[in-house]
């Protein structure tokens, strides 16, 4: 068990404590829900801890096998419902791979990104498609790929509600 603490602090700002860690962060309301827009949002959050749980199994797997992964790219885009209840529509998620799409542990390092326990902890309703972009082969990522530009990468893509992921 791990113990967050969380402080309101007023104008629709909380204080969050990790208490193992002592580690603290802020939240603030969005801009278009009557806040400041200062800080993550409950909402951020929940798509935050989405990209990064990915990441952070793909990374322990790919420990195991020996794959290196530095420089693989997560970006998660969040989409608000617009009728009411207000409440997290889609998560878009785009995974920017440092490997080429042929390597050997692609469906190992696949896995474990669609089995991360925040994958596993959203509620159904809440569309999940994801985009793989693969390294091309003989093309070297000298620095991490950038959404907007995917040179030198091969893609696949997967929707949660149908299908595996593994495609």
């Amino acid at each position: 068990m791990v113990e967050i603490r969380i402080d309101y602090e007023g104008q629709l700002r909380c204080g969050a404590k990790h208490m193992p860690s002592q580690r603290k962060m802020e939240t603030d309301a969005p801009t278009d829900n009557h806040g400041r827009g200062e800080s993550f949002s409950p909402t951020d959050l929940v798509a935050t801890g989405l990209g990064t749980c990915m990441a952070t199994v793909m990374g322990i797997a790919a420990k195991h096998k020996g794959v290196e992964l530095r420089g693989m790219r997560v970006v998660v885009e969040k989409e608000m419902s617009e009728d009411l209840p207000r409440r997290i529509e889609r998560l878009k998620v785009e995974i920017f791979m440092p490997i080429p799409e042929d390597h050997p542990e692609r469906r190992v390092l696949q896995s474990a990104a669609l089995s991360c326990p925040v994958q596993h902890s959203i509620h159904p309703d809440i569309e999940v498609p994801i985009q793989w972009h693969w390294q091309s082969i003989g093309s070297a990522l000298a620095s991490p790929p950038n959404k907007e530009g995917a040179s030198g990468m091969n893609q696949s893509s997967f929707h949660r509600p149908s299908g595996n992921g593994l495609s």
